[in-house]
C-alpha cells in the first residue's frame, strides 16, 4: 500500500469519526460498543475477554444475539446499556470487551 492511498484512508476514518462526535448518523457501526457514536438498538455479537468478564457479562444477560439499546453514550468512558427491561452501567473497560453491530 502506498503513502498515499494510506494517508486516504486515514483521512476517510477521521472524517467518519468527526461525524459521530458532531452527532450525525453513523451508517452502521460494528465494533466495540466504547466506540458506538449514538444512542439506538443493536445487537450484541461477541463477547471477548478474560472468563471473569464474560462470566460477569453472561450473568447480567449480556449475551451473543441479543438484542440491546444504548441509551447514553460518553464517548468511550462510561454508557448505559437497556437489556431485557433493565439498565446497566458499563464502565469503559468492558464496554471494550463487547462487540455489537447496530441495527
Amino acid at each position: 500500500m502506498t503513502i498515499q492511498k494510506l494517508n486516504k484512508k486515514c483521512c476517510s476514518l477521521a472524517h467518519k469519526l468527526q461525524q459521530c462526535k458532531q452527532g450525525k448518523r453513523c451508517k452502521r457501526h460494528h465494533g466495540p460498543l466504547s466506540e458506538t457514536c449514538q444512542a439506538g438498538k443493536l445487537k450484541i455479537c461477541k463477547l471477548t475477554g478474560d472468563r471473569k468478564e464474560c462470566a460477569k457479562m453472561a450473568a447480567l444477560g449480556v449475551l451473543p444475539g441479543q438484542e440491546a439499546e444504548l441509551i447514553c453514550s460518553q464517548g468511550g468512558s462510561q454508557c448505559l446499556l437497556k437489556i431485557h427491561g433493565g439498565t446497566l452501567s458499563i464502565d469503559q473497560n468492558t464496554s471494550s470487551n463487547i462487540i455489537v453491530e447496530t441495527i
